[in-house]
């Protein structure tokens, strides 16, 4: 399968997945212009993408849909939930609703979404699969679930909320009830939360980690990095930007791979917050 973030970030999000002969988009927060303008620079076209799956209804993640489906007469799926309160004018016969746990067929690609916990209505995670191959996108997570959980242990590859510092976090500038939000567990995923998933539920097989929404506030590429990467093993750790998109991977089901990691550190334990609504 060949994947790419084309931006990631309380921005935008739009992440791509594919084989050589078809594509899906799960969100596009960015502009139609700009989608295609990425997908160009990293060798690939708007005609490959067949659908557009959304995981919930915040502007980062579906403020460019609208535009890019009436262009390109692409079909978008959603939950009914997430599909209603969207608030969006997409053509009917494009709209596609979907049902948690249920798998749709987008040419040789099955896509499956779960539910997830976040401040939205019926937010929903991905896991999409082509041959032997999965990858899925776990983004916006307060803390994992059963349902995070269950299918991270079965990818090859990963996009993985990595979105705060909680020491950035802590002496940052923002408001001490937006703190309060955004470690709740229906906000985001902080670092340390990020690397307990990592290193308890990795498969032996995963060989690509992309480290999601990251906060420009409360993050740091560099930090994230050096994270992750004293526990990969030979994981393929991918910072993914949120100005710019990532270049093209092709992820392989390699029976011969075996993450060599060294052994996990001592799980990570983060009290939890208060479960308070974002926005």
């Amino acid at each position: 399968m060949f994947v790419c973030s084309l931006n990631s970030g309380s921005n935008a999000n739009c992440y791509y997945l594919g084989n050589q002969d078809e594509a899906i988009l799960v969100d596009v927060g960015l502009s139609c212009r700009e989608t295609v303008k990425r997908l160009k620079r990293t060798g690939l076209s708007i005609n490959q993408v067949k659908a557009i799956f959304v995981s919930h209804e915040h502007s980062d993640h579906i403020s460019g849909i609208p535009v890019l489906a009436r262009k390109f007469r692409i079909p978008v799926y959603g939950t009914r939930n997430t599909l209603a309160h969207m608030g969006m004018d997409i053509d009917e016969e494009l709209v596609r609703p979907i049902v948690s746990h249920e798998t749709v067929e987008v040419g040789r690609l099955a896509v499956t979404a779960f539910p997830k916990l976040h401040d939205a209505h019926d937010p929903q995670s991905y896991l999409v699969t082509h041959g032997d191959v999965r990858v899925g996108v776990f983004t916006d997570i307060g803390e994992p679930c059963e349902n995070v959980i269950r299918h991270f242990r079965q990818c090859h590859a990963a996009f993985l909320e990595a979105n705060y510092d909680e020491e950035m976090l802590m002496r940052g500038r923002y408001p001490i009830h937006l703190k309060r939000r955004i470690q709740s567990a229906r906000g985001h995923l902080s670092n340390d939360q990020a690397l307990d998933l990592f290193v308890r539920y990795r498969p032996q097989f995963m060989t690509h980690l992309f480290l999601s929404q990251l906060s420009r506030e409360n993050n740091s590429p560099k930090i994230v990095q050096n994270t992750f990467a004293r526990v990969a093993g030979n994981t393929e750790i991918v910072v993914a930007s949120r100005d710019r998109e990532t270049r093209l991977y092709h992820i392989r089901h390699d029976p011969h791979f075996v993450n060599q990691a060294p052994l996990p550190p001592a799980a990570v334990r983060l009290p939890r917050a208060g479960q308070l609504s974002l926005f």
